[in-house]
């Protein structure tokens, strides 16, 4: 006999970055989505699975890399969905434009990787929420971290997973920015 699920009776997730050491706050923008508004259709798997601009400023003193990604704490899973994580963003780059979280690398700084997101592809994979499931958040978020690189420091590279880049970044970062959109597909 098949059991039916209800998704949104679950009680919804905390802040993921509320569970963590908390660390100053600096600011994350973008022209293309809204922290508290709902993510545009260019951004989620259906429509142009394209990553939207983001662009930061009032990290500390002392960084000297970024890692960007997103994550949404309300996918039906124990852990979450990571849609995008992108390491060793030189603490040069401010900014990235629409579409740098393209799979094939070429929006990307130099030496900045992705890594492979939970849908098993290389860089950013749009909002795709089960239908009629309760609106999800996706947590945009930009790391200060006081390395020059992941990869050197703790041997990550585009074969690490999302969760091991998360773990190690914890360790070294001096300061969070975050931009939170919502998304619901209808049912």
């Amino acid at each position: 006999m098949a059991t039916h699920v209800q998704l949104d009776s679950r009680p919804p997730a905390p802040d993921p970055y509320s569970l963590l050491p908390q660390v100053p706050l600096f600011t994350l923008e973008s022209t293309d989505v809204t922290d508290g508004g709902t993510m545009p259709d260019a951004h989620v798997a259906s429509g142009g699975n394209t990553s939207p601009a983001l662009v930061w400023s009032g990290f500390p003193d002392g960084t000297r890399s970024f890692v960007v990604s997103c994550f949404d704490p309300d996918a039906p899973t124990p852990a979450g969905f990571w849609h995008w994580t992108l390491a060793d963003v030189p603490v040069s780059e401010t900014k990235l434009p629409a579409g740098a979280g393209a799979p094939d690398g070429s929006g990307l700084p130099e030496r900045a990787f992705h890594v492979r997101n939970d849908g098993g592809g290389l860089g950013y994979t749009g909002a795709a929420p089960p239908p009629g499931d309760r609106p999800h958040r996706y947590v945009f978020a930009v790391h200060a971290l006081d390395v020059d690189s992941l990869a050197d420091t703790a041997g990550l590279g585009p074969d690490a997973t999302p969760t091991a880049v998360a773990f190690n970044a914890l360790f070294h970062t001096l300061a969070r920015a975050t931009l939170t959109v919502t998304y619901q597909a209808e049912g």
